[in-house]
């Protein structure tokens, strides 16, 4: 699902580096809660973007078996050309590269850790799930348009704002048309918080008491003494 990950102007950029890294790059972007586009704000774009090719191309790429490794292969060579894909039409509608971005020689199914800048905001890539380690970035100049291209996809399992702003966290949690939020949190599951979006990401909810009523009966007596 395209996960928004919306990074404000009044953000803290190393706390969003590193809620980035934890909602961009678990299992190495192969998760349905990973965040799939980042929409950053025009005025501080250039500087978090710096930042993530930082951390992104810092990350080690090797077996899974061997413990240095932080980024292993994807789980099928399908899946890995998918990848590629989406990011190759994305440098052809206009996008750079700024590190990643081509498939490495040898054996396995490996993809690098892959940021893209200057992305528009309606390529493909944009507006379905990657599922894989590309962290593509667009920006935005007000609130309104970051609302507008997050909204802009018919799912909404999850999103993350960075601010530090309450008044527009609470704004957020009314406006963005998801489930769930992490705000100012990159990795936000609890097994006694609900889990579960809105639009076609389903019905119902996981965790919490909301969770345990999907596995009960309800039982309706009506009587007259």
């Amino acid at each position: 699902m395209p996960l928004s990950f919306i990074v404000f102007d009044d953000a803290d950029l190393d706390q969003a580096i590193v809620g980035a890294k934890g909602a961009k790059m678990r299992n190495m972007g192969e998760a349905c809660i990973a965040a799939n586009r980042f929409i950053v704000h025009e005025s501080v774009a250039e500087e978090f973007t710096d930042k993530m090719v930082e951390m992104m191309s810092g990350l080690v790429v090797g077996d899974g078996l061997d413990e240095r490794s932080e980024v292993g292969p994807m789980i099928t060579e399908r899946d890995r050309e998918k990848v590629d894909g989406l990011v190759r039409l994305a440098v052809e509608a206009g996008a750079t590269a700024r590190c990643g971005g081509e498939i490495p020689e040898g054996k396995g199914w490996f993809y690098p850790p892959t940021v893209l800048s200057g992305v528009p905001a309606d390529a493909e890539i944009m507006q379905t799930e990657i599922f894989g380690p590309v962290a593509p970035i667009t920006t935005f100049s007000t609130e309104e348009e970051a609302l507008a291209i997050a909204n802009s996809v018919p799912v909404g399992l999850a999103g993350y704002v960075f601010t530090g702003d309450t008044a527009r966290i609470l704004r957020m949690g009314q406006e963005l048309e998801t489930g769930m939020i992490g705000a100012n949190l990159g990795v936000f599951s609890n097994a006694a918080a609900p889990f579960g979006g809105v639009k076609e990401s389903g019905l119902g909810r996981e965790g919490s008491y909301q969770g345990i009523e999907e596995f009960l009966e309800t039982i309706y007596v009506a009587f007259q003494a």
